[in-house]
């Protein structure tokens, strides 16, 4: 079922990476005949979409590679490196896009308006269908969720190039292109930056933002019994969906099971938290790690 997902996920990141590219090629024409920096600037952000889309395939690619000893988690998080990539990515976009935008507005160029409209609609409308199909795949995915976002990027450039057209057609004011290309680098800005932190998180070996630690400490020493006490807790994950925990339980008396004891605590965090690649040191009076009195 994963591996059907998985293929789902690639085939909606290959279509996105033929739409992109094709229309790229239609965009960098179109903005150097119209002389329009919205039009430009969304050329130069498909640019980088293409390499983000292809690099988010490679990641699919990547990630299915079986363990090895160099590597014995596997290159799951291939699949994060991609996303946190991507969002760096964005952010040379916006960066690029507020200077190229500072210099048009201090000597406005001329701009063809008709011919930047007919190409910005129809970047709108393979925008729109990129992100349609992007937006349809596994949502907690970074991977995918880094892809769709330089899409939208692009679905608001679309945007921003459409009411720019039309505002020079009707008033002759140039400056409305490098202005809006502005406003819509700062949308992009905030989900770059949201992209980025989340997959640094990720790459830090961050715990998962949604889990209370100590909520989780409690509740298997509640539910488990025999266990007093929860120390060395260590949660984190090759992915946001594959979560990993080492920890030492306390057991109260010699007498308790230690083998059936991880055997419970390792249920409860599969079943309550999702953390299915645990490993439980049990322990009784101190604690192995302890280090020794001076």
């Amino acid at each position: 079922m994963a591996h059907t997902h998985e293929h789902h996920n690639l085939t909606r990141i290959y279509i996105a990476l033929a739409l992109t590219a094709s229309f790229m090629v239609v965009e960098i024409i179109g903005g150097l005949i119209s002389g329009s920096l919205a039009l430009l600037a969304d050329a130069g952000h498909m640019l980088t979409d293409s390499m983000a889309l292809l690099l988010a395939a490679v990641a699919f690619h990547v990630s299915k590679r079986p363990a090895d000893p160099a590597l014995s988690y596997g290159y799951q998080r291939f699949q994060i490196l991609a996303a946190f990539v991507n969002g760096l990515l964005l952010l040379f976009v916006v960066a690029w896009i507020f200077f190229e935008a500072a210099r048009r507005l201090a000597e406005p160029p001329d701009v063809l308006a008709g011919t930047m409209l007919k190409i910005a609609i129809a970047g709108l409308v393979v925008n729109v269908l990129a992100f349609a199909v992007l937006h349809g795949g596994d949502r907690d995915n970074l991977n995918i969720r880094g892809a769709a976002l330089h899409v939208f990027g692009d679905l608001l450039g679309s945007i921003a190039a459409i009411v720019a057209s039309i505002v020079i057609l009707l008033t002759g004011l140039v400056v409305v292109d490098p202005l809006l290309s502005v406003a819509v680098a700062f949308l992009i800005l905030k989900s770059a930056w949201a992209l980025v932190r989340r997959s640094a998180h990720v790459l830090l070996e961050g715990a998962p933002e949604w889990l209370d630690v100590d909520e989780m400490q409690a509740s298997i020493v509640a539910a488990v019994p025999g266990v007093s006490g929860i120390h060395h807790v260590h949660v984190w994950g090759l992915t946001p969906q594959d979560l990993m925990l080492t920890m030492h339980v306390e057991l109260a008396s010699r007498d308790d099971d230690p083998t059936a004891t991880v055997r419970e605590v390792k249920a409860l965090l599969d079943e309550r938290y999702g953390i299915g690649h645990s490993t439980v040191e049990v322990e009784y009076d101190d604690c192995a790690d302890a280090r020794e009195p001076v």
